[in-house]
């Protein structure tokens, strides 16, 4: 069975789970932040909603400088509103599945390193950096948007099953 058989799936769950999420982002609590060490709302909505464009890149490069020497740093997107989020989520994740849904095993298994200032911050095979950098980053930072919506008092839904706000998640 190849690989991507076995990403694919996981893939369009979380997705799903994601865009959720994002759907109840309010655009008018954008400044919103829980701590002053904190990311605002919108930063870190627009992290989430952004976080899948890393695939596409991952498997066609061989690696990624987020502060390339004698270039500007990367500076991530931010949406301006919630239909703007979900437009950069919507993209992102249709670009990334369709790299993903290409993929062939021998691309998964090569090497991708992320490096800041031309040293690298690592080096894994491309499907390891699909589960940590992509995937597993994700979730973390869809996890702290839901704590950040909670403390807004925005409803909560279901991601794995029901949540306190959404007893139904597979109703409408």
């Amino acid at each position: 069975m190849p690989i991507i058989d076995l990403l694919l799936p996981e893939f369009d769950h979380e997705t799903a789970n994601t865009r959720k999420m994002l759907e109840r982002v309010p655009d008018d609590k954008f400044g919103w932040k829980p701590h002053a060490k904190s990311l605002d709302l919108c930063a870190l909505a627009s992290h989430v909603a952004t976080n899948t464009h890393w695939l596409a890149g991952m498997l066609v490069s061989e690696s990624f400088d987020l502060m390339p020497p004698g270039k500007p740093p990367y500076n991530p997107p931010r949406a301006k509103s919630t239909a703007e989020l979900l437009a950069m989520f919507d993209k992102s994740a249709a670009e990334a599945r369709a790299a993903l849904a290409a993929a062939t095993d021998e691309q998964l298994c090569q090497p991708w390193s992320l490096l800041a200032g031309g040293h690298a911050v690592f080096t894994m095979p491309r499907v390891a950096c699909y589960r940590g950098m992509v995937m597993n980053h994700l979730i973390h930072h869809r996890g702290q948007l839901s704590v950040y919506l909670r403390l807004l008092d925005v409803l909560i839904p279901g991601m794995y099953g029901p949540s306190a706000d959404d007893p139904n998640p597979m109703a409408g």
